[in-house]
């Protein structure tokens, strides 16, 4: 490892102008989201003006533009939090107070210019309050390993923050990135992650999985594909744009065919993994999947599936003898428990469902167009040669023949399902 520390200590205040001189990066690529809670960042505070010594903040000394700029390694929350208690450059809307013993009538409630105009004693000893840095020089692949080994201890990086670090220059893990921005509100409406598990990349890290596996054509094994994966250079612009645009199609079907998934055991991320993958499997074999009364049956059909295993597995957890459970159920629930994120456990578990959905559709035909055959038949089967819907009489040279049961809704390229119709209405018609 070529890294050079030199270790040191630099004032609040040295901080805050190095900070207001832009020589602060809070964000560098490798680094994680702010995971800090309200009371975190009010202890921090108060340790600071009761002087108790507080951790090292690692800082990546690099050159821009002829100016030194420091990336924070480790520390960010310490320093935001300083940023954002005094108001400091883009921090001045994130202002918040504290409660602090200033040795007047007991703790009460303040802020940064109540301190600086009120007590001019805790003031200086919050300014020039003295903090360990550590600033470090050397490869960037380096310094990106040093942030994973020194986030071990504290609150620790997540798989996804650790993916996050060692591949944030991939362009599959920022588009992942850009699609979780995209649907945070509906994966967090749905319950499918909350706010703190998006902001600890756990969002990245399921859409990744899911874009990775649509390029594989089925389930991966989590733990073993998706390092390789991510790092994986041989997926080329063209084929991520594809990827992606097959994500966003199968995730707006899920919103229209479920809009109340939260309802169901599919909105944690387990099995929503599954569910995500068997609507994307069906819609690529042209299942017709926006018939909304079907999508109700379906719809029922997991929560039924979602209560019996629930029930299920609460009688196991009472050491109770389950009453005669039907096996798929039984099956489903050996899917969801012990090692969930195996390939074969995934196939497992999406097999059952598929068992329980695909039968509710119909598949698109695959010939879309009438032959020519079929619309001399159709025609000379017609002895009006009008148009049932505006009453045109047509011509030979001037007709449609249109799907009685539109092709997009499953129906069938065959005389049984065929009519004429002139080219205005059959284009108004549309897949109705």
């Amino acid at each position: 490892m070529s890294l050079h520390a030199n270790f040191g200590e630099r004032t609040i205040n040295e901080l805050l102008l190095i900070s207001r001189n832009r020589q602060i990066n809070l964000e560098p690529g490798f680094q994680r989201n702010s995971v800090w809670s309200d009371l975190d960042r009010a202890r921090l505070i108060q340790s600071i003006i009761s002087n108790y010594p507080v951790p090292s903040i690692f800082l990546y000394q690099r050159n821009s533009k002829g100016k030194t700029v420091y990336d924070v390694i480790d520390g960010k929350q310490r320093l935001e939090t300083i940023l954002m208690f005094t108001g400091t450059w883009r921090f001045r809307p994130d202002r918040f107070d504290v409660k602090l013993n200033l040795g007047d009538d007991g703790p009460d409630w303040h802020d940064w210019s109540n301190l600086r105009r009120y007590h001019p004693t805790a003031r200086h000893q919050f300014e020039t309050y003295k903090i360990q840095t550590v600033e470090v020089t050397g490869d960037l692949s380096d310094i990106v390993d040093l942030f994973v080994r020194i986030n071990s201890t504290g609150k620790r990086l997540t798989s996804g923050e650790k993916r996050h670090a060692k591949f944030y220059r991939s362009p599959f893990l920022k588009q992942a990135e850009h699609l979780v921005e995209r649907f945070e509100r509906y994966l967090l409406h749905q319950k499918i992650l909350s706010k703190a598990q998006i902001d600890r990349m756990k969002g990245t890290e399921l859409f990744a999985e899911l874009l990775m596996s649509l390029n594989n054509g089925g389930p991966i094994n989590k733990k073993t594909s998706l390092d390789r994966a991510i790092g994986n250079e041989s997926i080329n612009a063209n084929t991520l744009h594809k990827l992606s645009r097959e994500f966003i199609t199968t995730l707006n079907l899920i919103k229209r065919m479920f809009p109340e998934l939260r309802q169901t055991r599919f909105h944690n991320s387990v099995e929503f993994y599954t569910l995500f993958l068997l609507i994307w499997q069906m819609n690529r074999d042209k299942f017709v999947l926006h018939n909304k009364a079907r999508n109700r049956i379906a719809f029922a059909l997991l929560k039924k599936l979602s209560t019996e295993v629930d029930h299920l597995r609460q009688q196991l957890r009472k050491a109770s003898i389950p009453k005669r459970a039907q096996p798929i159920y039984r099956d489903y629930l050996l899917t969801v428990q012990g090692d969930t994120d195996s390939a074969a456990t995934r196939e497992r578990r999406a097999s059952i469902v598929k068992g329980l959905l695909a039968s509710l559709y119909e598949r698109k035909d695959d010939k879309r167009a009438f032959s020519a055959e079929q619309r001399r038949i159709i025609w000379n089967s017609d002895d009006q040669h009008y148009c049932p819907k505006c009453r045109r009489r047509l011509a030979w040279d001037d007709f449609t023949v249109d799907h009685i049961i539109a092709h997009v809704r499953g129906g069938r390229t065959s005389l049984r399902n065929a009519q004429l119709m002139c080219r205005s209405c059959n284009s108004k018609k549309g897949g109705k």
